[in-house]
Parts: C-alpha cells; structure tokens; sequence
C-alpha cells in the first residue's frame, strides 16, 4: 500500500522530473523505461548511469510511477498527474457535459435544502448545504481548469506554423469552441433557456432563507456559519462564471473570427471585388448578367495612366543627354625615393649583418625603422635582399604584415650569413 508521506516526501525531491513527465503524459500515455531514464539523465547531468537507474527505481517503489497492467510501459500516478496538472495549470479541456450535470445536480441539493427547511429537519438542511458546497468548488474547479486548458490551447494554435493552412492550424480551436464554448454559454445564458444562473438564484434564496429560519428557530451558531458561507459560494460563483465564460469568449472569437474570414465565401468575395477594382463593374459582372441590366446606381469612371510633369522633363533631359568628353592624363614616371635621404645604408647594414639570422627581413625592417614611409620600406627590402654580403631564402609560407598605410602580402624572405 502506499505511504503518502513518504510519496510526498519523494515528489518534493524529484519535483522537476514528475512535471517534466506530466507535461509529457499530455501527448504519451504511457513511457518506456529508457525514455523515463533519458528524462532523468536530462535533469540530472551530473549522475552516473547506476544513480539514474536508482532514482527510477525509487519512483517505481513510492507509487509515483506505476506499472501498467499487460504491458511494461510505465505510467505516472493518476493522483499525482492531476494534482502536478492543478498546480502547473497544465490541464486539458474537460467535457462540458460534466459540467452539465453538475449544474443540474445544484437544482437537486437545492430541493434537499428547501425540504429540510420546510421540514424544520436541521440535520437534512446541512446535508443539503454540504452537498451544495462541494458543488460549487467542483464547478468553481473545472471552470478554472477549462479556462486555463482553453488559453493553452489557444497559444498552441498561434505558435503553429504560420505556413500551414488557416482551417488545419485551427482545428483545435474550432473543436473546442463547438463541442465546449457553445455548450457552456448555453448553460450560463441569462435568459429563460439557461439553467446556470437561474438554479444558482435559488439556491442562494434558500440558503438565506435556511440562514433567517435557524436563526429564529435558535440554530447552532456553526450552522448558521456554514449556511452563510455556502451562499458566498454561489455569489462568488455566479461572479467568476461570468469573467470565465469572457475571457473564453475574448480568447477564442478572434481566431474564429479569423478562420471564418478564410473560407469559400469570402474568397470569392474577395476575387469578385478584385476584378471589380481592375476591370471595372460593368465588365466584371457583364459575363455573369443575364436579361437584367446592372443596377441604376452603379458609377461607371474611366481610368487612363499618364505620365507626369516630372517624368516628361526627365525623359526629355534624357533624349537630349550629350555626354561630356573628359581628357585624361598621361601617366607620368615617378622617381624612385632616394634611400639616402631616409635612412644611413651602411649603418643598416652593419646593424644587419650583427642580428643575423633574420627570420623575416620586413618584420625586422618595421621593428628598427618604424618610421619609414611604405614606398621607402618596400624599396628598402628590395635592394637588401640582393645584397651578396649575406644569403636570402624565399620561405613557402605565405604571410601578411601591416605598414602606416598598406598591407602587404608576400612570401617573406630569410636572411642568413654566408656559408
């Protein structure tokens, strides 16, 4: 049997992992044991595979997750799933028809109240206060499961794939709206046809009325409390039917309102008025007419494209454009910069020949002369590296390096002493 202190002692311990598999169990019934180990492994990174399989088996033990009879299939515990579910608000639709006789059932504590009270039988009058208590919680209950299922539901049709087609991607809204909002703003209709506020009305009349007959009769002081409090029910219920039934309504009209502007109808609507506004009324509808003309009060405006002001000066600009011959000049030779003007060659040289080996000449040419213009440098590599008093080595990888103002691309060059 199962020990529900320590059932809830564990669901607080393993609390991600129990919502994780009930949010699951709304599209799987039913979970294999290595997809349960899989969930566990993702909550739990950090424990080995031996440690896994033991939180499973913990779960199996305490009755949170139970064994499916002529299966091996795992699945959450009934109890645990709708009291997870009314905590996270992960509820599904429920039937309307629940609520239906729920509501009837009002009607019938009702009448068990009002025998009490003409039957001065004060045991039947709790009874039947009792019995309408737990009424409007249940109803109170399923009401704001319905309206937080009803909002899931709609979130999940807006994130779908915009690309799908409109009557697809509401279905569920369409269905829910038909086999659940309908039904319900029926029951809770204000006139004579709905039977949702109407049996509330009575059961608050009688309740105020058992409340002033115990306290003539001199009733217990507990049973006129609870009478009391059973009709702060039935108010409060009649109040948040109504702000259900709205927000259900305000959730659920637009995107059925938004199908409904998708169907047949209004797409040949729109194709006709399309033609209409490219080809004009009468010739739209001239195919379609038969022996009767088009209606007196049809406007008949003709439509012609011009060009304007300022595209016809544009045009003749132009036709008359008469492009302007530029001379361009001859390139002319530029001398070389002298070297000597920048930079002492022999000092260079010297100072060169002592660093010996160099790995990459342009590198070791902007560490010591950072000054140098880019033309200067780069003529300054040239004429060094044909220098005979040391050996220059292409290297084969190829290499980049910034001056002041370009950025140079080569195979560098390695310097080394004379064999």
């Amino acid at each position: 049997m199962t020990n529900p202190k320590n059932l809830i002692h564990h669901l607080n311990k393993h609390w991600e992992i129990i919502t994780a598999l009930a949010r699951a169990s709304l599209d799987l019934p039913a979970f294999e044991e290595q997809q349960v180990l899989r969930l566990i492994s993702k909550h739990h990174p950090e424990l080995d595979s031996e440690a896994v399989a033991a939180i499973l088996r913990t779960l199996r033990k305490v009755d949170l997750l139970q064994l499916m009879s002529r299966t091996s299939h795992l699945q959450l515990n009934p109890l645990v799933q709708d009291f997870v579910r009314g905590l996270t608000h992960e509820h599904e639709l429920g039937l309307s028809s629940v609520l239906k006789a729920r509501v009837d059932a009002i009607c019938q504590a009702t009448a068990q109240l009002a025998d009490g009270l003409q039957a001065r039988d004060h045991d039947q009058m709790r009874r039947g206060a009792t019995r309408l208590s737990e009424l409007f919680r249940q109803i109170t209950q399923q009401m704001d499961q319905d309206r937080h299922a009803i909002l899931g539901l709609a979130e999940q049709a807006k994130a779908n794939d915009a690309a799908m087609p409109i009557a697809r991607r509401y279905q569920i809204v369409l269905d829910a709206y038909d086999q659940y909002v309908e039904p319900i703003n029926e029951i809770m209709d204000s006139g004579p046809a709905g039977t949702f506020y109407r049996y509330l009305e009575d059961a608050e009349r009688t309740l105020d009325a058992a409340t002033d007959a115990l306290s003539v009769q001199g009733g217990l002081y507990t049973h006129r409390q609870q009478l009391r409090h059973v009709a702060y029910q039935a108010k409060e219920l009649r109040r948040f039917g109504r702000v259900v039934a709205q927000q259900c309504a305000d959730t659920l009209l637009p995107l059925r309102g938004e199908i409904r502007l998708h169907n047949e109808l209004s797409a040949a609507i729109s194709r006709l008025l399309g033609r209409v506004r490219k080809r004009g009324l009468y010739n739209s509808l001239r195919a379609r007419q038969a022996d009767t003309d088009l209606p007196r009060w049809r406007v008949e405006r003709g439509r012609r494209v011009g060009a304007g002001d300022e595209i016809r000066t544009l045009m003749a600009e132009a036709r008359n454009f008469t492009p302007k011959i530029e001379v361009f000049p001859e390139e002319l030779p530029g001398d070389p910069p002298e070297l000597s003007a920048w930079v002492d060659e022999a000092a260079l040289r010297h100072k060169l020949r002592a660093d010996l080996p160099v790995p990459n000449l342009m590198v070791w040419l902007q560490q010591h002369y950072p000054l140098l213009p880019d033309p200067v440098l780069l003529r300054l590599y040239h004429d060094v590296v044909r220098e005979p008093d040391w050996q220059a080595c292409l290297q084969a990888q190829h290499t980049t390096t910034a001056l002041q103002h370009h950025r140079v691309h080569y195979y560098p060059h390695r310097l080394e002493p004379q064999p």
